[in-house]
This record gives C-alpha cells, sequence and structure tokens, in this order.
C-alpha cells in the first residue's frame, strides 16, 4: 500500500502551531478516500489468504477421497512372510488374495570368484609361459594373448576387464611373503558361473587359480514347482509380488507368503478422510451464520458445502451402502468421527464389500473427489479463479490509492508552500507592530515622562 510522508510546517509566526493544524486538517480529510480504499484492500487481502486455506482443505478432502478410491481398486492387498529372517517380502502389487509355499531352498544365489596363486609383484613376474591363456567363464572360452611387456599380472588384469564378459578383474596384495600379488575375478552377476584360466591356449598348461567358488541360483520350490533364478531377488515368479530369499531351509521346512487385505491400511484411510474433512468443514461453518467471515455470501463457500454434503451422504449401490456402514458417522454438529470398534466387527466378506463401495479413483465413492478437485484445481478450480479476482480487484485498488496519494501529496505540498507565504505576511506585519509599537511608547514617554 502507498502511504503519505507528512510534512512539519516550520513557520517563524505566532500563528505557526495553528497554520500546522490547518495543514494536517486539510490532509486527513483529503487522506479519506485512501483510508477507504485501504480498508478494502486490507479485506481482500484477508478474503484471499481464506480462499488459500479453503483450497488447501478441499484439496485434503479430494486425496482422501482419491486414496479410498486407489485402495478399493488394489483392495489393500499387502504380502507377509512367515519367516522374515529367511524370506522377506520387498513390494506388493498384487490384484487378488492368495497363499504360497516355498520349499527345499538348496541354494542362494551368489557371484562366481577366483583367486590366482600368489607372484612377487604386478608389473614384472611373468603369468604365462608363452603369454598365451585361455579363459572360460559361465561356459565360454576366451583366449588371451599378451606380448612381452604385458605378460604380468597388470596386462592379465587389463586385458581380462577388456573382454567385457561381465567377469570383473584386480589385483590384490598382502604386502607380507614373497609371492604375495594375487589376481582377484569376479562375476558381475550372480548364479553359477564358474572361473577357469590356464596357461596355453589349449587349457592344458599350468592352472592359475588357487581358490574358486562357482556361484550358485537360488534354487527351491514354489508350491511343489521347482525354479531357479540367478538372485536373491525375485520378482517374477508370483504375481505382483516381489520377494528376496535370505538363507536355505532346513529339510521338511517350509516358509510361506500370504498376500491379503490389510485391514489397518484401510482404517487408516478411513482416519486420515475424517480429519480432512473436518477440517474442511470446519472452515466453512466458520463462514456461515451469525458470526460468518469475510467468504459469508461467497460462491466458493456454498460449492465446497454442497460438495461436503454430497460426499457425507454418499450412497453406494452394494450392500455397503455409506460411510455408517464402515465406522464413519457424522455427529448433529457435522463433525465425522470413525468407530474402531465398530470397523473391527466387519468380516472378511464384508471388508471386501467395502472395497466395492469406495470403488476406484474414478468409480464409487473414490469419484467423489472430482467433485472437489474442481473447486481446489491450482489452475481450473473455482477458488483458484476467485483468487485469480482477488488479485485483479488488489492491483485495481493499489493503483487508485497510488493516483490519490500522489494528488494528496501534490496538494500538502501546495498547501505548505501557501501557508508559508502567509506565516511570512504575518511574520512581517508582526515585525512592523512591534516597530510602531515601540514608536508610541517612545513618543509617549517623550511628551509625558516615563509615569
Amino acid at each position: 500500500m502507498s502511504s503519505l510522508t507528512p510534512l512539519a510546517f516550520t513557520g517563524v509566526s505566532k500563528y505557526s502551531t495553528d497554520f500546522q493544524t490547518i495543514l494536517d486538517r486539510t490532509v486527513r480529510i483529503a487522506s479519506q478516500p485512501i483510508s477507504f480504499l485501504q480498508n478494502q484492500q486490507t479485506k481482500i487481502l484477508q478474503q484471499k489468504q481464506l480462499a488459500i486455506n479453503l483450497n488447501g482443505s478441499a484439496q485434503g478432502v479430494a486425496s482422501a477421497i482419491e486414496d479410498l478410491g486407489a485402495l478399493g481398486e488394489t483392495k489393500a492387498l499387502a504380502a507377509s512372510s512367515s519367516n522374515s529372517d529367511k524370506l522377506s517380502i520387498n513390494a506388493t502389487n498384487a490384484t487378488a488374495p492368495a497363499t504360497y509355499t516355498i520349499s527345499e531352498v538348496t541354494s542362494i544365489a551368489h557371484s562366481a570368484s577366483a583367486t590366482s596363486s600368489g607372484f612377487t609383484d604386478a608389473s614384472t613376474a611373468s603369468v604365462s609361459v608363452t603369454g598365451d591363456l585361455k579363459l572360460t567363464y559361465n561356459g565360454a572360452d576366451y583366449a588371451i594373448h599378451l606380448t612381452a611387456e604385458k605378460n604380468n599380472l597388470a596386462g592379465l588384469r587389463d586385458a581380462i576387464n577388456t573382454l567385457g564378459v561381465g567377469l570383473n578383474s584386480n589385483i590384490l596384495t598382502t604386502g607380507t611373503g614373497t609371492n604375495s600379488y594375487y589376481l582377484s575375478l569376479a562375476s558381475a552377476t550372480s548364479g553359477a558361473k564358474p572361473i577357469r584360466l590356464a596357461d596355453g591356449l589349449d587349457g592344458d598348461g599350468a592352472n592359475l587359480i588357487a581358490s574358486s567358488d562357482d556361484g550358485a541360483s537360488t534354487v527351491f520350490k514354489l508350491n511343489g514347482v521347482s525354479v531357479s533364478k540367478n538372485s536373491t531377488t525375485i520378482n517374477d515368479v508370483i504375481p505382483g509380488v516381489n520377494f528376496s530369499l535370505k538363507s536355505n531351509t532346513l529339510s521338511g521346512e517350509s516358509l510361506t507368503i500370504t498376500v491379503g487385505s490389510n485391514r489397518g491400511t484401510l482404517a487408516s484411510k478411513l482416519r486420515s478422510f475424517v480429519d480432512s474433512y473436518n477440517i474442511a468443514s470446519a472452515q466453512v461453518d466458520g463462514q456461515i451464520g451469525d458470526n460468518a467471515g469475510l467468504l459469508t455470501g461467497d460462491v466458493i463457500i456454498r460449492e465446497l458445502q454442497n460438495s461436503l454434503r454430497t460426499v457425507s451422504g454418499f450412497q453406494g449401490t452394494g450392500e455397503i451402502k455409506g460411510l455408517a456402514n464402515v465406522g464413519v458417522t457424522l455427529a448433529s454438529d457435522g463433525k465425522a468421527s470413525f468407530d474402531q470398534a465398530s470397523f473391527d466387527t466387519l468380516s472378511d466378506t464384508q471388508i471386501q464389500k467395502v472395497f466395492a463401495f469406495l470403488g476406484s479413483k474414478t468409480t464409487g465413492f473414490g469419484a467423489l473427489s472430482k467433485k472437489l478437485t474442481q473447486i481446489s484445481d491450482p489452475v481450473t478450480g473455482l477458488i483458484a479463479i476467485q483468487q485469480s479476482r482477488y488479485t485483479a480487484q488488489n492491483t485495481e485498488l493499489t493503483n487508485k490509492i497510488s493516483t490519490l496519494t500522489e494528488r494528496v501529496s501534490n496538494l500538502q505540498r501546495s498547501t505548505s508552500q501557501r501557508l508559508q507565504t502567509y506565516d511570512a505576511l504575518l511574520a512581517k506585519l508582526e515585525s512592523q507592530g512591534s516597530i510602531i509599537t515601540a514608536s508610541f511608547t517612545a513618543l509617549n514617554q517623550s511628551l509625558f515622562g516615563t509615569k
């Protein structure tokens, strides 16, 4: 908002204080339209903030309803493990309840690795008699040719890495003993992939590998069917379930994966809906009635109130007719509450019917989110449009206040200048009056004496 800087009247006559009063009163009267516009602007800014708050509340209800719709679509399905130390569930996107049995876990996937015998150093000690070696990895043979200057551990390491077959080669050193340098080979991926390295292209020469682990796949049975995977994480065996096997099972031991609806998730989403509904309802009620706020009568209040009524009064077509059937009730004051005890009495069959009532993001109760989104959408929503109007009105008022402030400022300066002129004239008259008075006094004394 524009503001007017007061002017201090600096007069020299004995009436300068009165001139200051005249100046202040003139400016005060002229500024009354500015004060009126500033009050209007303050009200508009307050209305805009209230609309912003309402928009957030409406978005909260829309989001809560959408979450319930999504839950209705997925039926809150979650997978659980009978033994999380040996079998963990990573993610669930299943579409139907089911139970799966895992047994005879005979191996857990890990990468193949190998270590060569020791060498005196990495750059001078020869690793091959002829410079030619045969590498066998994952059932395939690879010929390696080392020049004289590359016939060492460093050259062999680089040659293997250059092959690009998924076998990583590094040099290890213990730092003690004569032969303290070793070639380390490790498969980049898990699974049974044996590693062999021998001098000579025919593989009949000296074996450079001192110790090795051929790697392994994860081998188990799912509902009696044999499965082998090159990873501990399994995501393509059970539809919608990603799980990991951590260790072998004992003889006769079985692990169970249970896919079922999670009541706790449903209850949590219903509570979130109740909380967001009550926040929005309280804000709407604050703009209605005898103590209504600044948005009383505004279209956004009416539309949001109607939308909340539609939500609370929604009726389904199945056995679950309304929110009261899932433990959500409305008191006489319009405040919603969630009855956990009532919810807990629902059978598994009824829970499935609750999901049917919720529908999806576009059907059933979940479809009501669109009604709230039409109000709260940040671009096309009713509140966003109203906020744009408030912004335009605020800009218009700012311009008017600025124009009027400039006019009053000019009036203040011109009035002050005129009063300064009057003050100077009065000061001159006061001076002349003093001179005349002094002259009369002196004449009187000369004619009649001091007495």
